[in-house]
């Protein structure tokens, strides 16, 4: 995967021509969740006329805790994950190790998965519990994988998701919408006082007793 830098130092062109080119259509570039353009190694045998390779897939087994204190349920949830793929016969080409709130969908590592999936490269996910994807939109990212061909297999096993890391959960969801709540009590407050200003401005009256 290229950053557009880098891949206009490989294709030999300015990043402005490749953002034009994409404009135009003539070489569409590929976004991440967050709006970023990237590049893969299709793009560049497109750009520099070579044979395209096969895409080689690859089965993923993705495992997740939420703070760097579970890390040993980290390895607990890798290895019961181990255990499951040979009671199964699955061969696991990557393994992916990630400490991060199921609530946070910018994860560097699950971005990377994403990314993976959309492009075609992940035959088939493991994972232990559908909240190791994330804690909400589960059934958005199985229609993700879904629609690029990526088959999703979920253990199941209710005993990897501490109880303690959905309570920090439920905890986040309450102080971010606390959060927005005092938010929106400050901005009506602040748009209260500029009406009240604006019609003491415009009320003769009040400005000449």
């Amino acid at each position: 995967m290229y950053s557009i830098a880098q891949f206009a130092k490989q294709v030999g062109v300015s990043v402005k021509t490749l953002q034009r080119w994409d404009r135009e259509g003539r070489l569409k570039a590929k976004r991440t969740l967050s709006g970023r353009r990237y590049y893969d190694e299709a793009d560049l045998a497109t750009a520099l006329n070579l044979p395209q390779r096969p895409a080689i897939r690859r089965m993923v087994a993705y495992c997740r805790v939420s703070s760097p204190a579970q890390r040993p349920d980290l390895q607990n949830q890798r290895a019961a994950l181990e255990r499951y793929a040979v009671s199964k016969q699955l061969v696991v080409d990557e393994w992916i190790m990630e400490i991060g709130g199921g609530l946070n969908f910018e994860r560097t590592q699950f971005l990377r998965l994403v990314d993976a999936i959309v492009e075609g490269e992940v035959s088939c996910l493991l994972i232990a519990h559908q909240d190791r994807l994330a804690r909400f939109g589960f059934a958005l990212l199985k229609h993700l994988c879904e629609t690029h061909r990526t088959e999703l297999v979920v253990m199941n096993t209710e005993t990897l998701s501490p109880e303690q890391e959905v309570v920090q959960d439920l905890m986040s969801i309450v102080h971010g919408f606390s959060s927005r709540l005092y938010g929106l009590r400050n901005y009506r407050k602040a748009l209260e006082k500029a009406l009240k200003d604006e019609n003491r401005a415009q009320d003769p009256d009040e400005s000449h007793p």
